[in-house]
C-alpha cells in the first residue's frame, strides 16, 4: 500500500509541476514496482488521472490560471478519444501495447530534449 501511495504522490507532483502524471508516471511505476499487467495499469491510471485532474483544476482555478472554454474544447474530444482508445486497447495484443507505450515515451523524451 505504501508503494501505491508513493506512486500517487509522485504522479500528483509531476502533474502539478509538468502537466503530466497519469500515463507517463503511474503506468510505468505500476508495471515496474507493483507487477500490474498493462491493461489494469492503464485503467488504474485513468481513474487516478480523473482525481488528479479535478484537484489540479480546482487548485489552478483558485489561482486564476484556468481557461474553462479551452479546457472543454480539449476535454470533450479527449473523452471521445478515450472511449475509442479503450475499445482499440482491448483488441490489441499486450506486446503491441507495451512497445507502443515505450515508443510514445521515447518520442516525448526526444521532443523535450530537442
Amino acid at each position: 500500500m505504501l508503494k501505491l501511495i508513493g506512486i500517487g504522490i509522485l504522479a500528483g507532483l509531476f502533474s502539478a509541476v509538468f502537466g503530466v502524471g497519469g500515463g507517463v508516471v503511474i503506468v510505468p511505476l505500476l508495471l515496474l514496482y507493483m507487477a500490474f499487467s498493462e491493461r489494469p495499469a492503464m485503467g488504474t491510471s485513468l481513474v487516478a488521472i480523473g482525481v488528479i485532474s479535478a484537484v489540479g483544476a480546482i487548485s489552478y482555478g483558485l489561482h486564476g490560471d484556468l481557461k474553462p472554454g479551452a479546457a472543454m474544447l480539449v476535454g470533450l474530444p479527449a473523452a471521445v478519444g478515450s472511449i475509442a482508445g479503450t475499445a482499440l486497447q482491448q483488441r490489441l495484443p499486450t506486446r503491441v501495447l507495451s512497445y507502443g507505450f515505450a515508443a510514445l515515451l521515447v518520442g516525448v523524451a526526444i521532443r523535450l530534449l530537442v
